[in-house]
């Protein structure tokens, strides 16, 4: 069998929240991404979706969320993705610390793998991570809301609990074609690439053996980059030659995505690069508005008044703070 082009690394993580506000004061408030899209779930229209990013939307810097308003919390055990970590640059995290302190949330410091880490959590219980990750201010494209020396950069990582590493290691490697660079303190580290920018995943034994219960502050799945459409029907042919069966085609609007799970249970998707998130609004008004599909359209009416209200945070003025690229 042909083997496809090499997987591109994350395009996204998409997890569950309960209040939209309350997430988006923090996504974008206290963290400072870019709220780049801003639409409701297409297979629940009555919640939002919420797509947080870099200054453009780019795919692999990307963190989305299903709002689902007065949701549970989540039970984090085996067969799930239980923390992500995001890039940003060294020398960052004492101011990071700092401000984390001043929004009143807890945090603490940890090395792994040789990188130094600020984990804490987000509203809904989501264990977070900033990675100090050298070289990533001469890279990315810092969105306006804090200084490029702290602004987030990428989706550096990924953590999956199992109940047994090894099918899930054993998939990653032949199935997805990444490689391990790393095993400590009984974690695997895989990479799609040598400098960790397009993404890494760390697998280790779940804290809890019971399988855990998706809700508020869980992952939902974890996305894979396909580079169009084309690459992305070869990597459905691969996955079927090592007895995977991925969804067909699914029209996300700003991209094309199929669905599988690892053998662990973690859900898995690939999404294509284009058609992006300038599809249907220009760069510099990214996420201001509601944007349905147009099969919703005609019902847009309906859906807005099922939803409520969102305040966006307020941002500095355009000024040195941009940098590259930052519109």
């Amino acid at each position: 069998m042909t083997q496809p082009a090499p997987i591109a690394g994350l395009h996204h993580v998409t997890a569950i929240a309960s209040d939209p506000q309350a997430n988006l004061d923090f996504w974008a408030g206290v963290l400072g991404l870019r709220l780049v899209k801003t639409t409701v779930n297409f297979d629940d229209p009555r919640t939002y979706h919420l797509y947080y990013g870099d200054a453009v939307g780019s795919p692999g810097s990307i963190v989305t969320f299903f709002p689902w308003p007065g949701a549970r919390r989540g039970v984090l055990g085996a067969g799930q993705a239980s923390s992500l970590a995001l890039a940003v640059p060294m020398g960052s995290l004492d101011a990071w610390r700092q401000r984390l302190t001043e929004a009143g949330i807890e945090s603490q410091t940890l090395d792994r793998f040789g990188t130094e880490h600020v984990a804490f959590r987000d509203p809904d219980g989501l264990r977070v991570e900033l990675a100090a990750i050298e070289g990533v201010e001469e890279r990315g494209r810092p969105w306006r809301a804090l200084p490029p020396s702290m602004a987030v950069r990428w989706v550096h990582s990924v953590t999956l609990d199992e109940a047994r590493r090894e099918p899930t290691e054993r998939h990653l490697a032949d199935a997805l074609g990444l490689r391990q660079i790393a095993d400590e303190g009984g974690r695997g580290l895989w990479a799609v690439d040598d400098d960790g920018s397009g993404g890494r995943v760390e697998v280790r034994a779940a804290e809890a053996p019971q399988l855990g219960r998706l809700a508020a502050g869980s992952i939902h799945h974890i996305a894979w980059r396909n580079l169009d459409d084309a690459d992305q029907a070869s990597w459905s042919r691969h996955l079927f030659g090592h007895a995977v069966r991925p969804t067909d085609v699914q029209d996300r609007q700003y991209f094309h995505s199929i669905y599988f799970r690892e053998p662990g249970g973690v859900l898995f998707e690939m999404a294509t690069d284009p058609p992006g998130f300038a599809l249907d609004e220009p760069v510099e008004s990214l996420g201001e508005r509601l944007m349905l599909p147009p099969w919703m359209e005609p019902r847009r009416a309906d859906i807005e008044s099922a939803l409520p209200p969102l305040h966006r945070p307020q941002l500095p003025a355009p000024d040195d703070r941009a940098g590259d690229g930052a519109p």
